[in-house]
């Protein structure tokens, strides 16, 4: 690797461990500030819990600039489709990886007694996705609290605290669940998303089929 391209790959031991998974702000926060710098062309392979975590993490990343590209005026209809459609395959890719990450924690759980456990309604890729959503929310309201209007700076600044709060919460949580799936006292199941509007065989709009 050049010495340049660093940056732009926040490292994650390829082996993290399912306890690792379960604390992921650090590496989040550090992958924001270095794929601001110097972003990757695309989203980390493999199907390790490392690269998992990552790529769901560059979707969501992804995801933030295509959004606010997406509200521009000054481009052509045609120009805000394109990112519209770029937004619908980035989100199709996160829920992927939501589901992947899910089926390699499971597999690394011991199993659950569904007599003795409470069923967990929210999977641990559910709340990584929206830990790594609430970082880039973070991330982006503390850089706007440096803005040089200063009513516009200060109001960005309470806002980062108030989302820093939601994030430490969401976090705390996070680990707990991970703590009463260990001692046997929550569990949870694999969901599919199964988003039909994607499949051109069951959206009626991409297969022009009568369904009469």
């Amino acid at each position: 690797m050049k010495p340049d391209e660093t940056s732009s790959r926040p490292e994650l031991h390829p082996e993290l461990s399912l306890s690792a998974v379960f604390e992921p702000c650090e590496f989040y926060d550090r992958a924001i500030g270095d794929w601001s710098r110097s972003p990757p062309a695309e989203a980390p392979a493999g199907d390790t819990l490392a690269s998992l975590l990552a790529a769901l993490h560059f979707s969501n990343f992804t995801l933030w600039g295509l959004e606010d590209q997406a509200r521009r005026t000054d481009v052509n209809d045609s120009a805000i489709a394109g990112v519209k459609r770029s937004i619908d395959a980035w989100n199709q890719r996160r829920n992927d990886f939501i589901e992947r990450l899910d089926e390699r924690i499971l597999a690394g759980l011991p199993a659950a007694d569904p007599e003795l456990a409470e069923q967990h309604s929210e999977t641990p890729g559910q709340i990584l996705d929206r830990l790594s959503i609430l970082s880039l929310k973070v991330w982006h309201m503390a850089r706007n609290a440096r803005l040089k209007n200063p009513a516009l700076a200060a109001e960005c600044a309470a806002k980062a605290t108030v989302l820093e709060t939601q994030k430490a919460d969401l976090s705390r949580c996070l680990k707990r669940l991970y703590r009463d799936i260990l001692a046997g006292r929550r569990y949870f199941k694999q969901y599919r998303q199964y988003k039909t509007y994607n499949d051109p065989r069951l959206n009626p709009a991409l297969s022009q089929r009568s369904d009469s």
